[in-house]
């Protein structure tokens, strides 16, 4: 295929996806639950093979193709040559340029949709409804068993999983048609700052690992002439590297040279999945902020309808010019736009005959901002770290392992580095939420302890067999690390209380084993 053709393709299918909005209403109907789902299946499976022919034509190194030209130095080139050479760079970087964007806005394409289908893959699921089967099956599952379950039975029954981690209500904010860039410019100020709070969250790095280790080495050979050479180590020869290489090249082997390489991965490792969700959730809880905003301020500022009017007042004349002022004169029609708004705020009695601003209006208009900048900024934040940790505390290490779930690219277990982010903790913004709005979030003091103890847990019950229920083990593991009630806990979780209680007896026995054949156990567990 052609480069320009497979960009127009590109460019066609992603306009089409931008203009068929993404619709949650009846999302716990079946037919419109499949409907979504098969459609993002079928998108998702397209971008693929989209990115796929990309790869395959050079997208990922675009510009490799511009060191082609100009290899002549500017002494041997004539006029009409270097005339010509500049007119052929600047086409191939147009299209190299072309080329990249058009890949980026794909990988982004693709990251969304990963999200949303690991949402919906999180949300519902089948039940076979035949009398002596009752299988469960994901929605992935049932579309490649081709709706039929092992038993032989066509009929099912629609679960909404209550238990599971999922944030629908996100999908309609991705960014699915790969336009990140074009979202990002459209946030208001403290919805940028939201943003950055974001992806600061899922872009915290583990410590540094190493990865390979470089070398300059020097050694003779065996027609005994002096060779160097570079070499490359993997991290499993980390602690005994000169004992490798002398294996290799000989007792007599010279290190010169020596780097190790490591690497950083962050909780979300992957650049697109991470600014999809950080959209994603930014814009969202834009929505609720929106929602909720006018009930906020009636609560703390002693005249809400004043603050309304003040607002009205600016934003009035803010795009506003006059007819009789020429309008290349900036200075002027700012200096005209200043006065009318004065005009109108000492017409309400907003300002004093000196200019200055009511100290009630002054202090109402700082309440605010307040309430914008240590509130409305963290929603979002509060809201994916505390999805993040639910997510963590109520799955097993071999589940993240096969299915990441909404969060495409999250590491399996995180370390003490990548844990620090749960240390920030948003009481204020929780509050908001719980009064506010119908989502179920509870303040969790010292989140990272918690993970770890879950890490530290998982690894105790590795090779048993005992079949635990890890959304009420989560759920143990929080009550017997802080102070909540199970009850709390338990709504939180969606989960009964009594699931929980019996994973706390589980825990119990696995940690403070009683009898000698309990204890023979944990031991061969640990081995």
């Amino acid at each position: 295929m052609e480069e320009s053709v497979l960009v127009n393709k590109a460019e066609k299918y992603l306009k089409e996806i931008s203009n068929d909005s993404i619709s949650l209403e009846n999302i716990d109907n079946f037919e419109d639950f499949k409907s979504l789902y098969f459609k993002l299946d079928d998108r998702l499976t397209f971008l693929q093979k989209l990115k796929e022919d990309m790869d395959a034509q050079g997208y990922t190194a675009p510009f490799t193709s511009l060191s082609k030209y100009g290899t002549k130095s500017v002494s041997e080139a004539t006029l009409d040559e270097v005339g010509e050479n500049s007119r052929h760079n600047q086409i191939f970087r147009m299209k190299a340029n072309a080329k990249k964007n058009i890949l980026d806005r794909v990988k982004s394409a693709i990251d969304s949709h990963k999200i949303a289908i690991g949402n919906l893959n999180q949300f519902g699921y089948l039940k076979c409804n035949s009398s002596s089967c009752y299988k469960k099956y994901s929605i992935e599952e049932y579309m490649k068993m081709n709706a039929e379950c092992s038993c032989g039975s066509k009929s099912f029954a629609f679960k909404i999983n209550k238990e599971a981690t999922h944030r629908l209500e996100i999908i309609p904010y991705l960014p699915l048609s790969g336009n990140y860039m074009v979202l990002i410019n459209q946030f208001s100020n403290y919805g940028r700052d939201s943003l950055k709070k974001v992806l600061n969250i899922l872009k915290q790095e583990r410590k540094g690992v190493v990865k390979t280790i470089s070398l300059v080495i020097k050694f003779r050979d065996d027609n005994n002439r002096l060779v160097r050479k570079n070499v490359t180590l993997d991290s499993e020869y980390v602690a005994n590297y000169e004992e490798e290489v002398r294996r290799r090249y000989g007792a007599r082997v010279r290190i010169e040279a020596l780097r190790f390489h490591r690497t950083k991965p962050a909780i979300i490792d992957d650049k697109h999945a991470r600014t999809a969700l950080a959209i994603a959730y930014v814009r969202y809880c834009e929505n609720i902020i929106l929602n909720i905003r006018d009930d906020i301020l009636k609560r703390r500022l002693s005249d809400f309808k004043r603050i309304t009017n003040y607002d009205n007042i600016l934003s009035e004349y803010e795009n506003r010019s006059p007819d009789f002022i020429d309008k290349y004169d900036v200075d002027a029609i700012e200096a005209w736009r200043k006065a009318q708004i004065e005009k109108e705020l000492l017409k309400y009695n907003y300002f004093d005959k000196f200019g200055n601003m009511k100290r009630s209006l002054k202090r109402d208009l700082k309440i605010r901002d307040n309430i914008y900048k240590s509130t409305f900024v963290n929603i979002a934040s509060a809201l994916i770290t505390w999805d993040i940790f639910k997510y963590y505390m109520t799955t097993s290490n071999n589940s993240r392992k096969i299915d990441s779930g909404p969060f495409p690219y999250i590491r399996v277990e995180l370390d003490r580095e990548q844990r620090k982010v749960f240390q920030t903790t948003y009481a204020n913004v929780i509050d908001i939420l719980n009064d506010f709005t119908d989502i179920k979030i509870i303040q969790v003091n010292e989140m990272d302890l918690i993970l770890y103890e879950k890490f530290k847990f998982e690894k105790q019950i590795k090779n048993s067999n005992i079949k635990f229920n890890h959304v009420a083990l989560g759920a143990a593991l929080i009550h017997q690390n802080s102070d909540i009630e199970i009850k709390d806990i338990g709504n939180a979780f969606n989960i009964n209380e009594s699931k929980i209680k019996k994973e706390i007896k589980n825990i119990d026995h696995i940690k403070n084993p009683r009898s000698d054949k309990s204890k023979k156990f944990l031991d061969l567990i640990k081995k």
